[in-house]
């Protein structure tokens, strides 16, 4: 049975708009509030934030009080691979709701060059997944998910054993809407035989939703819990902030 990909309306922000596949590339030289302004451009390039009504100064204006604590986040270690990132900005799924969207409709701006992202989890399904025990993410609009390692080293691991190496370490499992914003805002981070389970979001049952590559675009989708796939990490992360 074919895979159904879950529609969007073509006229969404985040599927009409003509980004340039290397407009938001990221700057490793840049430092974090440049790095959260090119973060904050990206969503708007890529229609993310039209779909919440906001321009680029709306969203600025929504993640300036994170400011102050970007600057107090530890620095990466030195040590740090090359699946480490050192924040993301994510936007809440309770932000997209007041706009009469879903996660769904900015699936579209986790742009592979100019191949846009989709998504394999109906709009029903996906109003399923909540964050698991012990992931708090902040009640805010916005906040920055820091610290984050994609988890390739977890490639060829069943997502129920990575969650207990994770949690071990004392870190936590990214949620859906932490990594569409890693995939939109990074999109260099997705990588053939480097991509990224999502342990930190559950609907009551053995599937563990993930970001990977299929035919050259980013797909949400899921796996199950007990399979290990040669191709697919686990995400995780040091910790989140709020406003």
């Amino acid at each position: 049975m074919p895979t159904v990909i879950t529609p969007v309306d073509p006229l969404l922000p985040t599927v009409s708009a003509e980004a340039s596949p290397t407009a938001t590339a990221y700057d490793p030289a840049a430092d974090r509030q440049a790095e959260l302004d090119r973060q904050i451009q990206a969503y708007v390039e890529l229609g993310v934030a039209g779909l919440l009504g906001l321009d680029a100064a709306g969203l600025r204006a929504l993640a300036e009080p994170l400011r102050p604590a970007l600057a107090a986040l530890p620095a990466p270690a030195a040590d740090a691979g090359d699946d480490s990132v050192p924040f993301v900005l994510v936007l809440s799924p309770d932000l997209f709701a007041e706009h009469g969207h879903d996660l769904n409709d900015a699936v579209p701006a986790m742009r592979r060059g100019r191949q846009r992202g989709v998504s394999v989890i109906d709009r029903e399904e996906l109003a399923t997944y909540r964050p698991i025990e012990g992931v708090e993410q902040p009640a805010g609009p916005v906040w920055l998910l820091h610290g984050i390692d994609t988890g390739s080293e977890f490639c060829g691991t069943p997502p129920e054993a990575a969650l207990v190496t994770v949690r071990g370490r004392d870190r936590t499992p990214l949620t859906i809407p932490e990594g569409i914003a890693l995939t939109v805002v990074r999109p260099d981070m997705l990588r053939p035989n480097k991509c990224y389970s999502l342990m930190g979001s559950r609907a009551g049952n053995q599937r563990v939703p993930a970001v990977w590559i299929s035919e050259r675009r980013a797909k949400l989708g899921w796996c199950w819990d007990r399979n290990p796939h040669t191709w697919l990490g686990a995400a995780s992360a040091a910790g989140r902030q709020g406003v």
